[in-house]
């Protein structure tokens, strides 16, 4: 079914709320989990609402976070998120990364000790909202085989950058370290679907196209995504002394616990380089020329990363967003789960 954004907004933040964390933390998450939604990333938007309430009611997110920053150096600092909800703590890093950027150029800031983040996305184009260039990643449970080997140890490790123009146009790069995320496998399992088969691999190590049956996900273009997520987990488990590889707790086994999970955003103001007009100047020639090269065929032209998200976007906004309808029941509905992702398979259906 189709349901409008503001909807959709409200109905995310009652349910968090109503499984115990604050007005004000609820806003962001729900803002974060709409803007997935919004953009047709819906493996990170409503779907994740029921695991959400579920360890923010248990226990396993801290409602009343004590956050903390220390500013480090003039371009570095680390946020202590203090197993908080993950969309705040990364936001709060974030505005403090664009800050610092701000005044000093370029600014490092770690956020550690906090849950799921979401959707990358969200926060690098916070930075280029405000002029700037931005890099973030972070780690997540093992669900991984490395190349070569035949049990988990990395997570999808994701990583994003966003970029600004001299107009509306947003470069938003937004990928897991893995040929699909383990959200895609949710969504695949969600709507009763198959998956590709180089997607991910059964209890035996055999490729399998069914969505219950995945025991780990395989990491994209073999030792090439291999290498970049456990670049990734250096950068936000090892640097910011959390946590790595396949110490990192698992997302769906014992929900009362808190993750410290680790994140690191990079940003980068282009005043201090080539000058911020020149840039964006620059950035949106580089879009034109990508639109000016004729199309391969099956293709009707050449996108930039993130543009059609921001096509689904207007299109929802117009026709309202496609939710699945017991995901919607859930957001409609008086309860709160409390036993159907708290147990030892984490890769719960």
């Amino acid at each position: 079914m189709r349901v409008k954004k503001a909807e959709l907004h409200q109905l995310i933040k009652n349910k968090i709320q109503k499984a115990g964390l604050s007005e004000e933390h609820a806003e962001i998450v729900s803002d974060v989990l709409t803007f997935a939604d919004a953009r047709g990333i819906h493996s990170h938007g409503a779907m994740r609402v029921e695991y959400y309430s579920e360890r923010i009611a248990k226990g396993g997110i801290t409602n009343d976070p004590t956050f903390s920053f220390e500013q480090t150096a003039p371009s570095c600092g680390m946020f202590e998120g203090d197993n908080g909800s993950g969309f705040v703590g990364a936001k709060r890093g974030m505005d403090h990364a664009i800050e610092m950027a701000k005044k000093n150029g370029v600014a490092v800031v770690g956020v550690r000790n906090i849950s799921h983040s979401g959707a990358l996305a969200y926060y690098v184009e916070m930075a280029a909202k405000q002029d700037m260039v931005a890099l973030s990643v972070c780690q997540s449970d093992p669900m991984v085989v490395p190349f070569g080997g035949s049990e988990p140890y990395f997570g999808t490790n994701p990583i994003a950058f966003a970029a600004p123009s001299n107009d509306d146009r947003i470069i938003t790069f937004d990928m897991a370290t893995t040929v699909q995320a383990w959200g895609k496998i949710l969504h695949a399992r969600s709507k009763k679907e198959s998956i590709p088969d180089s997607w991910a691999v059964d209890a035996k190590g055999n490729p399998t196209t069914d969505s219950t049956a995945v025991n780990a996900l395989l990491p994209i273009a073999g030792p090439k995504g291999y290498g970049l997520m456990m670049m990734v987990d250096i950068l936000s488990g090892i640097l910011l002394g959390v946590p790595f590889g396949k110490h990192v707790s698992s997302m769906y086994h014992d929900l009362s616990k808190g993750r410290e999970l680790g994140q690191l955003h990079i940003v980068i103001n282009p005043e201090f380089f080539i000058g911020l007009d020149v840039f964006k100047k620059n950035i949106s020639t580089m879009l034109d020329e990508l639109k000016e090269i004729s199309p391969s065929p099956g293709f009707k032209e050449v996108n930039y990363p993130g543009e059609r998200g921001r096509e689904r976007e207007k299109n929802y906004e117009e026709n309202g967003i496609e939710i699945v309808d017991d995901i919607y029941e859930y957001l409609i509905s008086d309860d709160i789960h409390y036993d159907r992702y708290d147990h030892k398979n984490k890769f719960a259906e």
